[in-house]
């Protein structure tokens, strides 16, 4: 396994020709936060919410089971909340640029997370990201009720959505890339030709094809031989207007 130690990294090598297609998990990925702690923030319950959020994420947890217990704790909260939440996200270092250059240069990107697409989407629509799944927070009478709606978007459904987007782009799976740091990007990361660890968990970054190491997204370009496109206000904070 590489790792980096900075900006210059060795290119891996993907077969083929021609568009390849990379898919991002988001919390501590494409954002340096986890959204469901800025949720939790509001409710009292930040602490209890991120020790199981650091378990789930070393693989020591059930995904599905400890999505419902922290999201439980959500019960009760305003959908305003989530308005607030979506201005405290901040960009990793690098995102723009990284979407940016691959979109230009004919490449696709998609975004998958066990996060919420009342966040996620509006990252991925900020970004130029056509195509993105999250779970569902169940929300009547504008609040929140404690409850996720639908299948839980867990490891096996983020090795799903990848396999899913290349055939979808028509693109073949050794030209594919799979980025993201913890337990539950495990199986997308296998799926694709290469799994990039991204200032992961130990155990992510034991089982990756690459890891780097510090918070730079456009680091994903040089391993990918990708020019960058420098893209302005690209050194992290919150991205939604």
């Amino acid at each position: 396994m590489t790792s980096s130690s900075g900006p210059a990294l060795t290119p891996v090598d993907l077969p083929g020709e021609g568009p390849l297609v990379l898919v991002m998990d988001v919390d501590s990925t494409l954002i340096l936060d986890e959204v469901i702690e800025l949720i939790a923030e509001h409710a009292g319950t930040r602490d209890e919410v991120a020790a199981v959020t650091e378990a789930a994420m070393r693989g020591e947890l059930d995904f599905a089971g400890s999505l419902h217990a922290r999201v439980a704790t959500l019960e009760g909260l305003s959908v305003e909340v989530l308005d607030r939440v979506r201005a405290a996200v901040r960009l990793t270092p690098g995102a723009r640029t990284l979407v940016s250059s691959l979109v230009e240069a004919g490449h696709v990107v998609g975004l998958v997370s066990g996060g919420f697409t009342e966040i996620v989407d509006d990252l991925a629509r900020e970004l130029g990201i056509p195509t993105a799944r999250a779970n569902h927070l169940e929300i009547v009478d504008g609040r929140l009720t404690g409850k996720v709606l639908g299948e839980v978007v867990d490891r096996a459904a983020k090795a799903d959505f990848i396999t899913r987007l290349a055939a979808a782009s028509g693109v073949d799976m050794d030209r594919t890339v799979a980025v993201g740091d913890g337990a539950n990007d495990l199986d997308m990361m296998a799926a694709a030709q290469v799994g990039i660890a991204f200032c992961a968990k130990p155990t992510v970054r034991e089982q990756a094809d690459v890891a780097i190491d510090e918070p730079d997204l456009r680091q994903v370009l040089d391993l990918l031989g990708v020019t960058p496109v420098p893209q302005p206000d690209d050194e992290g904070g919150h991205p939604l207007a």
